[in-house]
């Protein structure tokens, strides 16, 4: 199966494919093992600092040999990539999908951009999946303090029909990832904004093509649910695997102070982020 053609059936069903970043094959085997046991397609996204983490090669390697030895629909995305350069080697390298983020340039650089990743993509690989932001949200993920300095979370703010509809017509991109008060990240200390579903409907009429939920951790069941029907077909979720990695590493060396064999002191993480994408994936596919 092809990566838009899930994305297709997603959209079709209203339902969404989970998209879980991981950092190294702990979180991937957490990952891979709860979208195989509700026999769920699944898209593993790496972003820039993951890449020169895990490395890029690598990535594809470790994404592809689940693929081919469970004849699975595990994909892979580069996500959050900022420049073209970092885009040209991860389509190189084999990736299923990019995701081009120019949503604090202007907006004709990052049209322009954008529709360079396009258009290069399609002469490597025409199956290639080219995602672009429209709307800043924020960059990180991890548990914050306050909104992000210029995150567009305000009704007047977010992503505009109009805009999107240009954008994807001038691009030729297959997905859109837009403002709609979403916030990468989760709030420490009180809920992340609400999901602005109308928003979501219209943009969705507007752009013509799938939509993605960046974000997606610390945003209520309830908006998710809303938000997958309004017409988010693929949803991104990374700080709360990261969290629940972090407590299982730390629960595993707390039972096991003695122990120095990680594949041992691990299981607990792996175990934490089966857990957290199982629940998730559920919650996005009706299940």
């Amino acid at each position: 199966m092809k990566l838009i053609d899930a994305i297709k059936e997603a959209e079709e069903k209203k339902v969404a494919i989970g998209h879980f970043n991981i950092s190294d094959t702990e979180m991937l085997k957490g990952i891979f093992s709860a979208a195989q046991k509700l026999k769920l397609p699944v898209i593993i996204g790496t972003s820039e600092g993951e890449r020169e983490f895990i490395g890029v090669d690598q990535s594809v390697a470790l994404v592809k040999s689940l693929r081919e030895e469970h004849n699975y629909p595990v994909f892979l995305n580069a996500d959050h990539t900022y420049s073209f350069e970092k885009a040209k080697e991860a389509i190189d390298a084999g990736y299923d999908m990019i995701v081009y983020d120019g949503a604090k340039l202007p907006f004709e650089e990052n049209l322009e951009t954008t529709k360079k990743v396009v258009e290069y993509a399609k002469s490597v690989n025409p199956d290639i999946v080219v995602e672009a932001e429209l709307g800043y949200i924020g960059k990180s993920s991890k548990l914050l303090d306050a909104i992000p300095e210029g995150a567009q979370i305000t009704d007047e703010h977010l992503t505009k029909p109009e805009e999107l509809k240009n954008f994807v017509k001038n691009t030729g991109v297959a997905l859109a990832a837009p403002a709609v008060g979403n916030l990468h990240g989760m709030l420490k200390n009180a809920k992340n904004p609400a999901i602005n579903i109308e928003r979501v409907k219209q943009l969705r009429e507007a752009g013509g093509v799938p939509m993605v939920l960046h974000g997606g951790s610390g945003i209520s069941d309830d908006d998710f649910v809303k938000a997958i029907e309004a017409g988010i077909s693929v949803v991104h979720i990374s700080t709360e695997v990261r969290v629940a990695y972090e407590n299982g590493i730390k629960i595993g060396l707390q039972e096991n102070p003695d122990e120095i064999a990680p594949y041992r002191y691990m299981k607990d993480a792996v175990h934490n982020v089966e857990k957290v994408v199982e629940k998730r994936l559920k919650l996005f596919n009706k299940l």
